[in-house]
């Protein structure tokens, strides 16, 4: 019989030491966007910097009223700053008719067209323009306004400007975002890059970061595709800048300057969790010692709401209405995962998260906030349509609990939680109550938790799963799982026998020590799932502890504690107003002249260590 169970054998643990970004909750890191989502169940002392920073992050007074800063965050009315609701401009095409036989008209002569029509007769003026005698008809396009069916949104705070942080180049704000968030996340370890790379090779970085749908603004794909339609001329920049790889590749070259291992996995609205299973198989088998994992996604444009309401996917204002016998929608309420619900919201988002194998850790004295065990991907096999739902997902939950119950035990693995993908979907709803609780009576769970946090910040398509793993690490330090508050209670046709819906914010004991691990799981379009296993810092420290003696833990704890002030301060300072992005354009560029190549490896000008190449025979057995 063949085995095809996986090798877990002489593996890194991959810990995750830093992770930054924003959402509609705010910034990610040290946890301000989860505050945010869990605010009325924190004290004062724990929420005045969270409000603090917010109205930092949005240009507004450090007075701002807290009621202005909530109404200013999470899902909402799509303000007129994204785009005017009312007044999305399109074009109508018609076709004109003269009076009498023909059509005339005076146009000047850059304006005439190159390819004159058959039925066109020119009448050259003196003032060098051109009287024009159409015989027949003219197909012309009439500017139109359209108004948006969906007016819901989970938008970044008011007034949050990522362009204004550096200097942007029209890059789309996707890239924008990125730049922001891989910074947030680098600075929230309280350790400079360059002392990083004295620990390490300069070939032991990964990057794996991209986006679903790649960057469809005006200076990306929609820039790209309506140009000539619009009479303009498409830019040197467009095509490239609209890539879904395009995230990787700026923190590659403007941010950190890695020669590492680099790309994105894009599996839809699994993306996230896709990159982060090729970060930490860097990290288990030895390539990478440091990996950057992430997306960026901004969607919230009219072209690609459309799209998804043509597909039937987005929750419509008159849908939201007719739930709650209303005629004007609840746009805050506009996601109800798991309940009477009409379709996904839309959102906007960046999340990073910075991980290292547990030694380089522990020798860095970097704050370790989870361990990640592994991330499942299976695919639905056969199905009826493409978009179906399909048994892939069973498949990825099944082997991540599984997996949690190697590690934690019988008893262990009944102290975990989900972070379910959670849409807002009438469909998925369905489908992955099914599918957790099927897993939750395998497991002989009787009341598996189950969070939704797409109710507060939406689906941001691409980095959905970094939503939910940063939420998770919130979890782990305030104890509180965020409550699905959007809803009143569960659908009549949710699976819940064995599962235990958290509407409310829910405590699990002290920097959440009754949750031992968490699964974070997301159902991508057209079968794209995955499923990951992470590991609480309670659950972590014990590993390393058994792995490298309380002696070794006590020499990190010393390290961490000068690690942590350097990070403290850095947070400190994003909520006095003091936000500093990493962005070097054209510096430390390195050429052909900057490196010298040998039979044991690679010294480049700009690295402290050389690349080393490695001098043994992986395939010695046959040789």
């Amino acid at each position: 019989m063949v085995s095809n169970e996986r090798e877990y054998q002489m593996k890194k643990l991959p810990v995750i030491v830093g992770f930054g970004g924003i959402n509609a909750a705010g910034r990610s890191s040290f946890h301000h966007s989860y505050r945010r989502m869990v605010h009325e169940s924190l004290t004062d002392a724990e929420t005045e910097p969270m409000f603090k920073g917010l109205a930092s992050l949005t240009n507004q007074p450090a007075d701002t009223s807290k009621e202005t800063l909530l109404a200013q965050t999470l899902i909402r009315k799509i303000e007129k700053q994204t785009f005017d609701l009312d007044e999305i401009n399109i074009h109508k095409k018609a076709v004109l008719k003269s009076n009498d036989e023909t059509i005339h008209f005076q146009i000047g002569k850059r304006q005439l067209p190159k390819h004159i029509p058959d039925n066109w007769k020119l009448e050259e003026l003196e003032t060098g323009g051109y009287n024009v005698t159409i015989e027949g008809e003219l197909t012309v396009m009439m500017p139109e306004k359209h108004q948006s069916a969906v007016s819901s949104a989970g938008q970044l705070p008011t007034g949050f400007d990522p362009a204004s942080l550096y200097t942007s180049r029209n890059q789309p704000k996707g890239l924008q975002l990125t730049v922001f968030g891989a910074s947030d996340a680098i600075h929230s370890m309280g350790i400079e890059w360059s002392k990083i790379l004295q620990h390490i090779n300069p070939d032991e970085v990964s990057v794996y970061a991209g986006s679903a749908i790649g960057q469809l603004d005006d200076f990306g794909g929609r820039g790209l595709s309506q140009a000539w339609l619009k009479g303009g001329r498409v830019s040197s920049k467009q095509m490239p800048l609209m890539l879904s790889q395009m995230p990787a590749d700026f923190i590659n070259s403007y941010m950190i300057n890695s020669v590492g291992a680099t790309g994105t996995n894009m599996g839809a609205c699994a993306t996230f969790l896709y990159n982060l299973r090729q970060g930490i198989s860097d990290i288990q088998s030895g390539v990478a010692r440091v990996v950057i994992v992430g997306g960026a996604e901004a969607p919230v444009e009219p072209e690609v709401i459309e799209g998804f309401k043509a597909m039937g996917a987005l929750a419509e204002d008159s849908q939201i209405a007719e739930l709650d016998g209303t005629e004007t929608a609840d746009n805050r309420r506009a996601s109800r995962p798991f309940a009477e619900n009409a379709g996904f919201t839309i959102s906007e988002a960046c999340q990073f998260f910075i991980l290292m194998d547990d030694e380089l850790a522990l020798e860095l004295g970097a704050t370790i906030y989870a361990s990640v065990a592994d991330v499942f991907v299976n695919a639905d096999a056969n199905k009826k349509s493409i978009s179906s739902p399909g048994i892939g997902n069973y498949v990825t939950v099944a082997k991540a609990m599984s997996l949690a119950k190697n590690i934690l035990g019988e008893e262990g693995v009944k102290q975990t939680f989900a972070q379910a993908h959670g849409t807002g979907t009438p469909q998925n709803r369905v489908s992955e109550s099914h599918i957790l609780n099927e897993v939750a009576k395998t497991f002989e769970i009787d009341n598996w938790k189950i969070a939704a946090i797409k109710s507060y910040v939406g689906h941001s398509l691409g980095p959905a799963g970094g939503d939910q793993l940063t939420a998770t690490l919130g979890v782990w330090e305030y104890g509180l799982i965020p409550g699905i508050n959007t809803i009143d209670k569960i659908a009549d046709d949710v699976f819940d026998s064995n599962l235990d819906f958290c509407l409310d914010h829910t405590p699990v004991g002290v920097k959440g020590e009754q949750m031992k691990a968490a699964v974070i799981n997301s159902k991508g379009f057209g079968g794209n799932n995955a499923t990951g296993l992470i590991l609480s810092p309670h659950t972590t420290m014990s590993m390393l502890e058994n792995k490298y003696g309380p002696a070794r833990i006590a020499q990190y704890k010393l390290l961490n504690e000068k690690v942590k002030v350097v990070a403290k301060q850095y947070d400190e300072s994003v909520i006095n107003g003091d936000i500093n992005v990493i962005y070097h354009f054209g510096s430390e560029v390195m050429n052909e002249n900057d490196l010298t190549i040998s039979d044991e490896g690679i010294q480049m000008s700009k690295f402290e260590n050389q690349l080393v190449f490695s001098q043994e025979n992986p395939f010695s057995d046959y040789c």
